[in-house]
Order: structure tokens, then sequence, then C-alpha cells
């Protein structure tokens, strides 16, 4: 674990309010508006994951200049103005990271400055997943060019497994990680610092929601050594450092959930481990209620259906105090599945039914940024596993089917995961044929999704759908199932 943090050094310079923007936001609260934005870019396509913080953010000068996702949404939603009437710096005042020197991080190399730019030239925005004209695979360009506090996470994309997946590099932990990986010592990070870990976290969960895990893994970890060896380097502030310790907290659970669905079961609990000992070092509830939960998550995955109960449990009172109803609602949801891992078919109704009463409260502004994914499609996938895990067959499939139903086809991992539950409830259940055609269909998001999760429910589905070969569409689903690549 990382040691004290806080250090005496020059303040961080202040940034200046965007007035502009608060007066836009009018009578709305923080997060009616993040509501609003979110809704907005679902309009045009885009996807953005704004809270109320993100909202605090800008309207406290913290973030100059948006990235160009949500450039788009902002313009969307106020037509006609520019960037500059929303109280945004020009982004040419906040381009290269030589606008940056006076700010948290260090002052850049031209080297770098020259070869960002032409490995950029011609990106779109980020996470735009759309085809180029001039290719056939699938490109997931990102804008690095735009070297402001939310846009300067992503830098390259690699390749794995066969398949294009964006991974996070995450160099903007930025010359801190050069340094680490050179042994020189580190500088006192600053808010920019904080910032850029912060929004590495959120890049690292929407890259899973879109891919799975098994091609984020590896590259995950390095930033999270380099985070941790920023907190012993010490902060310029306390302020600072407590954002930086929230942060690393949130980035090793991040980390530990690719290497829990990526099947490194052993490395997930390391991860969770770190993570926990962050928050209880820091009297962190929040952080301390999210470890927990994935603690739950995979103690049930790895055959330890009690300590996924007590994990749970331990969860929900960490979380108490945080007023969050659909953080307590997805809590009760953890704790439903250890109770089906023991057979407790009571424990885990009733688990399910308060889940449900809670999240039928709504959102509110209680609710951790990184809970994001769970909706109604999560409510049903979750209920779905329970029912599969105490053998209704019938009942799970329906759940599952609502799950897929429900899932923005946008975001590919989590449709593959619905569907391939589906596969697998109904092949158990007695329905091959519809199995048959449940598992071509997640064998057809497989190009984009690297899950072992995923693949490994796929394979199940085969080994019971083998004896109805003469169903329906089986063969079919056997013979494209049999010339899939390993997994390894």
């Amino acid at each position: 674990m990382a040691s004290s943090t806080v250090t005496s050094a020059q303040p961080d310079r202040p940034p200046r309010p965007n007035l502009a923007f608060r007066r836009l936001r009018g009578k709305r609260s923080p997060a009616e508006f993040a509501a609003a934005v979110r809704r907005a870019a679902r309009e045009i396509g885009e996807r953005v994951s704004c809270d109320a913080r993100y909202v605090g953010r800008v309207e406290a000068g913290e973030i100059r200049c948006p990235n160009y996702a949500y450039e788009r949404v902002f313009l969307h939603m106020f037509p006609g103005r520019t960037l500059t009437d929303l109280g945004f710096a020009p982004r040419s005042s906040v381009r290269g990271r030589q606008a940056r020197a006076t700010e948290d991080a260090p002052p850049a190399r031209t080297d770098r400055v020259t070869r960002t730019t032409t490995e950029t030239r011609g990106a779109r925005a980020p996470y735009d997943t759309r085809k180029t004209q001039n290719t056939q695979k699938t490109q997931y360009p990102y804008d690095t060019h735009d070297n402001n506090e939310e846009s300067d996470v992503l830098r390259r994309a690699f390749m794995t497994s066969g398949a294009t997946v964006a991974a996070a590099s995450l160099g903007p932990l930025g010359f801190a990680h050069d340094a680490a990986a050179a042994g020189q010592p580190l500088r006192r990070a600053g808010a920019g610092h904080a910032g850029a870990l912060e929004e590495a976290v959120r890049r690292i969960r929407l890259l899973d929601d879109r891919h799975g895990a098994d091609g984020l893994y590896r590259r995950a970890a390095a930033p999270l050594r380099t985070a941790y060896a920023l907190l012993d380097a010490g902060a310029t502030r306390q302020a600072t450092a407590d954002r930086l310790y929230a942060g690393a907290g949130e980035l090793a659970i991040s980390v530990g959930w690719l290497a829990h669905d990526s099947g490194r079961f052993d490395d997930a609990r390391s991860h969770y481990a770190e993570a926990l000992a962050t928050a209880r070092m820091t009297g962190d509830p929040a952080l301390e209620a999210h470890t927990f939960c994935n603690m739950a998550f995979l103690a049930r995955d790895a055959g330890r259906p009690r300590e996924a109960v007590r994990a749970a449990q331990a969860a929900q009172r960490a979380a108490r105090p945080l007023g969050s109803a659909r953080l307590m609602s997805l809590l009760a949801l953890r704790e439903a599945g250890g109770w089906a891992g023991l057979a407790d078919r009571t424990g885990c109704e009733q688990a399910l039914t308060r889940a449900q009463a809670l999240f039928g409260r709504g959102r509110s502004d209680a609710d951790p940024e990184w809970m994001s994914f769970y909706g109604e499609a999560e409510l049903e996938g979750l209920e779905a596993q329970c029912w599969s895990t105490l053998g209704d067959w019938s009942r799970a499939a329906r759940h599952a089917r609502r799950a897929a139903g429900l899932q923005d086809p946008h975001f590919t991992r989590n449709l593959a995961l619905y569907s391939a539950e589906l596969a697998d409830d109904l092949a158990r259940g007695g329905r091959p044929d519809e199995a048959a055609g449940a598992g071509m269909r997640v064998m057809d998001l497989l190009a984009e999704v690297q899950s072992s999760r995923i693949h490994t429910m796929l394979a199940g589905t085969a080994r019971v759908l083998l004896p109805h070969r003469r169903a329906s569409g089986v063969s079919t689903f056997l013979d494209r199932h049999a010339s899939l690549p390993r997994t390894p």
C-alpha cells in the first residue's frame, strides 16, 4: 500500500468558475442536468457518463474544454452556441502539452508532442465505433489531440486475440508512468493527475462494457502500479490526495473486475484486497461498499457462496449511510446470488424482493458514478442468474430474455452475456432449438467481445446440446461453436 501522500508544495492553480454553464443549467439540480445531458447524448447516438459530479467540475472550471463527445452533446443541447458561449476555453488554447505546462503536469518533451500529433491525425471522437469508409474492420480511434483534463487519457489502440480492441494505456498518469518505468523519482501529484486517474477508470469501464475483459486486463495493470506510485510520491493538497486514493481504489476494483471476468480469480482477489485496504485506510465508505460488492460477486463465481453472502452484507452495512437506493438494490442482488449458491430459495427470494423494491425508488444524486451499468437490463440479468443457480430454468430464461431485450445494443459485452445466459437456460430447460438460436446470436457478437466468462457459458451450452444434435438448428450451432478459436 502507498504511504503518506501530502507534502508541502506550491498550491494548485485555482480554476476559474464557468458561470455561463451554470446559468444554462438554470433551476435544475446537477443530477437533473446530468440526466438531460445523457438523454441528449442518446438522441445523437453518443454515450457519455455524465453525472452530478461532472457537472460540478464543469461549473467549477476544472474542465476547461470538454472532449469531442461532450462537445457534440452540448452543442446539440444548445443549438447556435459555440464552446466559448458555453463558458469553455477555445480548444486551440488547451491543445498540446505545452499549453498545460503551468498546470499540474510536468513540462512536455517536444518529441512526445510531435509523435502524438502524427499518430492521431484524422482521428475521430472517443468511442466512435462506426466503420470508416476505407476499411471493413471496426475502428476504435481515440481523439488524443484534445489534451485537456477530460480527454488526455487514451493513447493508442492495440491488437489482441485477433480482434481490434481499444485499450487504456493511461499515459497521462502521464509522465509519472514514464518516470516510474525509468526508475526515476516521481514529482508530487496535482489535480491534473487525479482527474486523469478518474477519467481512466471511467473509460476502462466503458471499454469493458463494449468489448469484455480479456483484451484489457494486462494493459490496465501497469497504470494501476503508476497510480500507487503517485500516492507514494505525495500530493500537492489534501483534497488531491483524497481524490488520488479514491481513484486508485476504484482503478484497483476495475482491474480486479477485468481479472475476474477473464477467469483470473486469484488476481482479482488480490486487487480487491488492495482496494479494500485503501478504503479502510482512508475511511471511505463508498469505496468500501464498492469493493465488497465486487468481492461478493467474485466469491459467488468462485464457488464460495457463504462468503458471497457475508461480503454482500458487509457492503450493505458500508453503503447504508450513503443514501443510494440503487446501490442498496444491487447489493441485495449480490446477496441473493450468494443465497442461491447455498440453495437457500427463501433467502434468495427475500433478497430479490428487497432488490426490486429498492430499484423501484429510482435514481438519486447519491448513486455512485460506477453504477451507471445498473439499469433494468442488469437487474433482470442478475435475477436470471439467481434462478439459474437454483435450477428454475424457465424462470431464469424469462428474465434473461428480458435482460437481452432491454440492453442497449451499443454495449456489446452485456448483450452477449445476457444472450449467453438465455441460451444456457433454454438448453437446460429442454428447449434446444431456441437455445441454439440464442447461441448463434452470441457467436455473432464474439468478433467484438473478449470475455472468458461468455466463452465458458457458451461451451457449457454446447455440452448440454450435444445429445440434441438432431433438433432444429442445433447441429449448425454445434458446428459453428466447434470452429471458434479456443480461448487461452
